[in-house]
């Protein structure tokens, strides 16, 4: 019943460096075998190891399978806060990514994460993260005030004020605020792939190919499906659609979910055994088949005889600590 795959890491985009290959060579193998309908949305990347791809990225977060978002961290617009801070690419790093993919990739998401206060950052380097806030806009935006971890290099820097965190914090967030990322989408027909229930319990939450929350009425027809909506409302971080009448509701082709009590992962012909032993006309269907069954079930004989011995010699230490401590008080 899966419709929707999420591919993520510590850092997806140096996956293959240790193995000879790289992302998008994994990408497009599986994007191959995605069914239609079904979305594969990637997981967050740093600027280095994306740019080594951006031609190969940016024709597969074209692919209609794939999900037109990325979350790239950028943490600071000022290159002596990434220098402190040990990250292995400047500005202009991140700079070069967003803007290749924006240019190639129409309506892309980017999000991205800000730490505000970190040691050594000056005023004039917070300004210059705002400023680059204020120039992209990004519709999803992690905002983090910094807090030094016992033991590490950060914690024994020189750190900023907490008041100057906190008001940092406070004005990068009002500048978050002060724009609406999906007003101008209101009255575009989109598909939107449904996956989960709203947290007020009031909406189901779809997103479209830029992966954008949209939520839709609560219809049991439209959970796990695409489905073509109009929509209607733009709040900050999400809009919302109505179901189109004239569209058709699209069924990922992906094959249908086991029942409850079915067993995963076993050879067809064990699988028919399972189900049919219980007739006298149905015999195992080969000499590897009923073996593989006699081990699965020994191995859950050896276990449950182990088990038994362990809380039988729980028990004796339990008995024997008693008899020990009755002996001692009694003498």
């Amino acid at each position: 019943g899966v419709c929707e795959i999420w591919l993520t890491s510590e850092d997806t985009g140096a996956y293959g460096r240790d193995i000879g290959t790289d992302l998008p060579t994994l990408l497009w193998k599986l994007v191959e075998v995605i069914p239609e309908s079904a979305m594969l949305r990637l997981g967050m990347t740093n600027p280095p190891y994306i740019l080594e791809h951006l031609e190969e990225m940016a024709k597969i977060l074209n692919h209609p399978r794939v999900y037109a978002f990325l979350h790239i961290p950028v943490q600071s617009a000022s290159d002596s806060v990434l220098m402190d801070m040990k990250r292995e690419y400047c500005v202009a790093d991140f700079k070069r990514v967003a803007d290749f993919l924006k240019e190639r990739v129409p309506g892309i998401t980017i999000a991205t994460d800000i730490i505000c206060g970190f040691p050594g950052e000056t005023d004039d380097d917070f300004k210059e993260t705002l400023k680059l806030v204020e120039e992209y806009r990004f519709p999803s935006l992690f905002i983090n005030q910094f807090y030094p971890r016992p033991g590490t290099p950060a914690a024994k820097m020189a750190q900023v004020p907490a008041h100057v965190k906190k008001q940092r914090t406070k004005e990068l967030s009002q500048l978050f605020h002060s724009y609406s990322p999906y007003d101008h989408k209101i009255g575009q027909r989109q598909q939107v792939l449904v996956t989960e229930e709203s947290f007020d319990l009031q909406y189901y939450v779809a997103h479209n190919r830029c992966y954008e929350q949209v939520l839709v009425p609560k219809d049991q027809a439209f959970m796990g499906k695409m489905v073509e909506v109009e929509i209607f409302e733009a709040g900050k971080h999400y809009m919302k659609g109505t179901p189109l009448s004239d569209s058709e509701v699209y069924t990922p082709s992906i094959t249908k979910p086991l029942e409850k009590g079915k067993v995963s992962g076993l050879p067809e012909e064990c699988k028919s055994w399972l189900n049919n032993g219980s007739s006298s006309r149905v015999k195992p269907p080969d000499e590897r088949g009923e073996a593989f069954l006699q081990k699965s079930f020994g191995e859950e004989r050896m276990k449950i005889v182990y088990f038994l011995f362990a809380v039988l010699a729980v028990l004796f230490a339990f008995l024997g600590a008693k008899l020990y401590q009755i002996e001692i008080l009694g003498n």
